[in-house]
């Protein structure tokens, strides 16, 4: 009898707690992301790489999975509790053919989830692979594998070569004394920021870490850690302007998106992040191919062409912009929602690589990140990204199309519908999973009128 799983989404496996998502129906994903594995024969190695995040679910849910790999024959390397992106490194570093990340990020306590990689750390997603665990786990009838051929557990760490490959992407003899406050905000970051704080220790770097809700709690004392909420921006940004710091970091529960705050303590919209980043690699490989999401883009081609680089525009999500960037060997790829992408990263997402490449910035040139960023906000102003719930997206996207069609110098489909004129473009897009349209405007050095054509297209839109 087969049995409809509503845990799988466009990228990965999120759930409510209880019907949606158990140990149960972890077992059935495990034996059914294993005897995938093992019909692709993509890799020769006969394990998988499993982590989750400190969410009181997630360790039962990862051994409950475990026993389901194991199952099929493939063992089992648990790293423990780790970030999203330690699963990554470690797939690819000691060559496994698969990984998954028990954990639900930025959702709420009650939810919990799963996200999978292939080998070499290729993404999955509904379009490609996780579609047919999802058959596999829903039809629940598998190969009888004999108890002697079944695969081994075992826990280890690999945290010490995680460290070392994240001190690549910096020459620490770059670095000068920095203040930084660091926000894990009770997620899986914490350890991963005390493991960088004795790494800088070690070496002699300058660099001094002010460390807030770092201890690991699956309670969540100070709310679930989703930097993207204003309200959960104070206490970094309090921090940040108590200890005079020259930046302000914080991270999501899983840690694959980190956020700036400047030394003001003001948030730093991811859209200029990108920017800043491609200027960092391009300074040292001029030359290089650089991804950037279709939503705002107007910065991040001048910054790129300006360096030297080639930009290469790309629909938002994961696995577009990894699938990108592979084919075209990209060095670094951006989102303004807060992933960042790397090239020698397995051209997986970190949220631990953008800030060491900030600091890096940061002492290079001297200058705060207000000072480095201000010139950017002036010469590109942007509205951030504007969700508005609306009963019929499909017919409110139409009117707003209607009304600036005939102006626009450019027309595209690429992600939603964006639309460029002489002085300002939009993107406008609907939620996969909700009736939420989500709006984004930019500018050329005017601000007063990317607020006005902001509350142009939401009045329309909301009408």
């Amino acid at each position: 009898m087969t049995t409809d799983l509503t845990c799988f989404k466009a990228y990965d496996i999120r759930g409510k707690l209880g019907a949606e998502l158990n140990e149960e129906i972890a077992y059935k994903l495990g034996r059914a992301f294993a005897t995938f594995i093992k019909a692709e024969n993509a890799c020769e190695n006969k394990t998988i790489i499993l982590g989750c995040d400190i969410r009181p679910t997630s360790e039962g849910l990862k051994l409950a999975m475990a026993d389901g790999i194991m199952a099929v024959g493939y063992d089992v390397i648990d790293l423990g509790m780790v970030g999203t992106e330690e699963i990554y490194f470690a797939t690819s570093h000691l060559g496994a053919a698969g990984g998954v990340e028990i954990t639900a990020s930025h959702n709420p306590i009650e939810y919990n989830g799963m996200k999978f990689v292939r080998e070499k750390s290729i993404p999955m997603s509904l379009e490609d692979g996780l579609d047919k665990v999802k058959l596999l786990a829903e039809a629940n009838e598998y190969e009888v594998v004999p108890e002697d051929e079944q695969g081994a557990y075992s826990k280890y760490s690999n945290e010490a070569d995680y460290i070392d490959h994240l001190m690549t992407y910096i020459n620490i003899e770059n670095l000068k004394p920095l203040k930084l406050v660091v926000n894990a905000g009770n997620g899986a970051a914490g350890h991963i920021a005390d493991a960088l704080e004795a790494k800088f220790k070690q070496l002699d770097v300058p660099i001094e870490l002010i460390k807030i809700h770092n201890d690991a709690d699956g309670a969540f004392p100070n709310g679930i850690p989703n930097p993207m909420l204003i309200e959960n921006r104070d206490a970094t940004a309090n921090a940040v302007k108590a200890h005079g710091a020259d930046i302000g970091i914080a991270w999501d529960g899983d840690f694959d998106r980190c956020f700036f705050f400047d030394e003001t303590g003001a948030f730093v919209e991811g859209y200029y992040i990108v920017g800043l980043l491609a200027e960092a690699f391009l300074v040292k490989n001029q030359g290089a191919k650089i991804v950037y999401d279709a939503r705002l883009t107007w910065n991040s081609i001048d910054i790129i062409e300006k360096n030297s680089g080639v930009p290469l525009k790309c629909k938002s999500g994961h696995s577009f912009i990894k699938k990108l960037m592979r084919e075209q060997d990209a060095i670094y790829g951006g989102e303004m929602s807060a992933h960042h992408y790397f090239k020698d990263f397995a051209y997986c997402d970190s949220g631990m690589i953008p800030w060491l490449l900030v600091i890096e910035l940061l002492s290079l040139k001297g200058q705060k990140l207000s000072e480095m960023l201000n010139d950017r906000i002036s010469a590109f102003p942007s509205s951030g990204e504007i969700n508005s719930t609306i009963a019929d997206p499909k017919a409110a996207i139409a009117n707003v199309l209607a009304a600036f069609k005939g102006d626009a110098l450019l027309e595209e489909y690429m992600d939603g519908i964006s639309l460029e004129f002489a002085e300002w473009r939009f993107n406008l897009r609907s939620s996969n999973t909700e009736p939420v349209v989500r709006l984004n405007v930019e500018g050329r050095g005017n601000q007063a009128l990317v607020d006005t054509k902001t509350a142009e297209i939401l009045a329309i839109l909301r009408a």
